[in-house]
């Protein structure tokens, strides 16, 4: 297990750190979301990534303190492959009921072409998505809270906003997702429904990264646990939707 320094043992730790990257990770989320154009996403994220872990080092957390340490890397990445199989077990498990198959169809994938597809899911997903993410709420975040406040708080304080980062990516997903549409319903209230059932959602999913990420050490945990279940959501819903196709043709 994890090992962060105790907030008794760190006093006089400074506010501005957390402040900082507060706010980075505020502009971060609306740039992403509402000004940078689409085909820009994979670099920001990047860059995002090496943004987040210089705050975290100037705060004076070790690679150790972020899930990042050398000799965690082989305990996380066993932990985060049997979540790959945990998960992908479970979506062929849905995928054999109606009910799973509905649930799975996104009309966001059913244009997608397979290059395309490989591209977002091997790619923009783990290298996008799940690296910027996890280095920065389970990482970078996590380690400067846990020094201050305690693992406890770390968990609670970075789930909460882990699933508040859900806000702006989530309006408008009940236009695109039937199953979602049916469970919130349409027009301003599902709008709503759909965004407060996101955030919630992503802040189960923000206590079950921290876990996994103190269990076995290393932030690769999460990490895989994280991209089985959107990489592998867009394969199986793709798949799903061109099944359908096809029984119809």
């Amino acid at each position: 297990m994890l090992t962060i320094t105790a907030p008794e043992q760190v006093s006089g730790l400074p506010w501005w750190p957390l402040a900082v990257l507060l706010a980075a990770l505020i502009a971060f989320n609306v740039i992403n979301n509402r000004l940078a154009p689409q085909g820009h996403y994979l670099l920001w994220a990047i860059g995002g990534s090496f943004g987040v872990l210089a705050i975290g080092l100037l705060d004076g957390n070790s690679w150790t303190d972020m899930g990042l340490g050398w000799a965690y890397l082989v305990p996380g990445f066993l932990w985060g492959v049997g979540c790959v199989v945990v998960v992908t077990l479970g979506y062929l498990v849905a995928a054999a009921f109606r009910k799973g198959r509905n649930a799975m169809h996104d009309e966001r994938v059913a244009e997608m072409s397979g290059p395309r597809l490989m591209f977002q899911a091997l790619v923009e997903v783990p290298f996008g998505t799940v690296l910027f993410e996890e280095i920065a709420f389970r990482a970078v975040l996590f380690s400067m809270l846990a020094r201050r406040f305690g693992i406890i708080w770390a968990i609670v304080i970075s789930a909460i906003l882990f699933g508040l980062w859900h806000i702006l990516p989530s309006i408008g997903t009940h236009e695109q997702s039937a199953a979602l549409g049916s469970v919130v319903g349409e027009g301003r209230r599902g709008n709503v429904l759909a965004v407060l059932l996101s955030v919630l959602t992503t802040t189960i999913a923000g206590v079950l990264f921290a876990a996994l990420r103190l269990v076995s050490g290393s932030v690769l945990a999460p990490m895989g646990l994280h991209w089985a279940t959107n990489g592998m959501g867009y394969f199986f819903s793709w798949t799903i939707i061109r099944w359908r196709r096809r029984r119809r043709e």
